[in-house]
């Protein structure tokens, strides 16, 4: 499914001045050249993603919607799943190596990421009719028959040891206390492999990835020229930080991933809604499609009343529209306003908490059976560990229903919530919440 989102303002200006007004744009081969490149006609390009787990993370994003930028301003994008390149590693922006995946593990991540990145980009008739379908390619198809030997003499040859030592992020680990394996130091020659594989068999004439990519990048360039006397080019984005200093796409729990079984689309809706003031209108800018003076309007009123977290709210909105469709982006919405919004919020959105935070089914009968309902939920829940834990938390003031905080001698669940109930809402301090499905 190819999830919508508000395209760009590429077709008023060059990609590359949406790029840097976006604050997109990090390194590339010589900028006229490849203004004037793009300029020309539509160029196909493409940028790898190495299946490391079964799921994109949030950082993955801003190339990925780099390429679909150049495909929204009429270019053809190719979205690489590194099924070989995946099996060695790439060292650049790591402190150590990673671990090596087997086989049908790697498989397995190749299907679930090339998953995510069809719905990005479009595939349609009309993208073909105009030249700018995307395609959706497996490094394996070019590397897994090809023998050592072979890889050596027609790879290997036209790269020197020195220009392979000068780049950053092999200079960065041999002088670490991990150093670098000889396995990862070829990861160079496969990914600048590729890009000539791609440049012979599809006319592919540019890629892009993060800044920590640009070694690799230009590697595969220099390939391309040694081999077939032709002119690629490279472009970079820089990678996504954040102003507090905390790893963005990080939380207390780990990483922010776009599979909504990994990391709920509730859950990427809040991480969004509680980014800095600092970071909203660079994360608007990079992470979404909403045009650049909309952003620039929409900041504006975002400082009238900071506090209302507008900006916020239009970024969460708009990023799990993306990766997740509107559908469960509108649930997320709702899960948020039901959450922490009015009690009126609450009780018209309990239904859309369901797969957003913990819920056990049971039956209304059984609640209204004993006279300590509350009690009963509270253990049965996991949110206290005892009837003793439960009591002197509700006694302490700790333990609301339907968002209400209840008296500190209450034992059951209050009436009129079990009247036609489907959900009861129970939280347990700030951040503790646990749904009751009735079945």
């Amino acid at each position: 499914m190819f999830h919508t989102g508000l395209v760009g303002n590429t077709e008023k200006e060059g990609i590359l001045e949406d790029l840097i007004s976006r604050g997109l744009f990090q390194d590339s081969t010589d900028k006229e050249q490849l203004q004037k490149r793009l300029a020309d006609g539509p160029i196909t390009l493409y940028c790898g993603f190495d299946p490391t787990a079964d799921s994109l993370h949030l950082g993955h994003l801003v190339p990925l919607l780099t390429l679909r930028r150049f495909q929204d301003a009429g270019h053809r994008p190719i979205a690489l799943a590194g099924g070989a390149t995946g099996m060695v590693g790439d060292p650049s922006g790591r402190s150590e190596e990673r671990n090596l995946l087997d086989q049908n593990e790697l498989s397995s991540n190749v299907a679930a990421v090339a998953a995510q990145l069809e719905s990005f980009l479009r595939f349609d008739k009309e993208s073909k009719k105009e030249g700018t379908d995307a395609l959706l390619v497996d490094n394996r198809e070019w590397t897994s028959e090809v023998s050592i030997l072979d890889f050596l003499r027609d790879v290997g040859k036209h790269v020197t040891v020195g220009t392979m030592l000068a780049k950053e992020s092999v200079k960065t680990r041999l002088s670490s206390e991990q150093g670098l394996s000889f396995t990862e130091f070829s990861y160079m020659l496969l990914q600048a492999n590729d890009f000539f594989e791609l440049h012979k068999n599809y006319g592919c004439e540019m890629q892009i990835g993060g800044s920590d990519q640009w070694g690799n990048i230009t590697a595969g360039i220099d390939i391309i020229r040694r081999r077939s006397s032709e002119t690629a080019y490279g472009l970079t984005v820089p990678l996504v930080t954040r102003s507090d200093g905390a790893k963005f796409g990080k939380t207390s729990e780990g990483t922010v991933w776009l599979d909504s079984k990994r990391t709920l689309p509730y859950e990427l809706h809040q991480y969004l809604i509680n980014i800095d003031d600092r970071d909203v209108e660079k994360l608007l800018l990079q992470l979404t499609l909403v045009p650049v003076l909309e952003i620039s309007e929409l900041m504006s009123e975002h400082l009238k009343s900071p506090e209302e977290r507008i900006a916020q709210q239009r970024l969460a909105t708009e990023v799990c529209r993306l990766v997740h469709g509107d559908e469960e982006a509108e649930q997320a919405l709702l899960a948020t306003q039901g959450l922490f919004g009015s009690h009126s919020d609450l009780e018209n959105s309990l239904e859309s908490l369901r797969g957003a935070i913990p819920e056990t089914e049971i039956k209304i009968s059984e609640l209204k059976k004993g006279n300590e309902s509350l009690i009963d939920v509270l253990v049965l829940s996991g949110l206290c560990s005892s009837r003793g834990d439960a009591r002197r938390t509700i006694s302490a003031g700790g333990i609301s229903v339907n968002g209400v905080r209840q008296p500190n001698d209450a034992v059951s669940l209050p009436e009129d919530v079990l009247v036609g109930a489907d959900c009861v809402l129970i939280q347990k301090g700030k951040k503790n919440r646990h749904l009751l499905v009735m079945v």
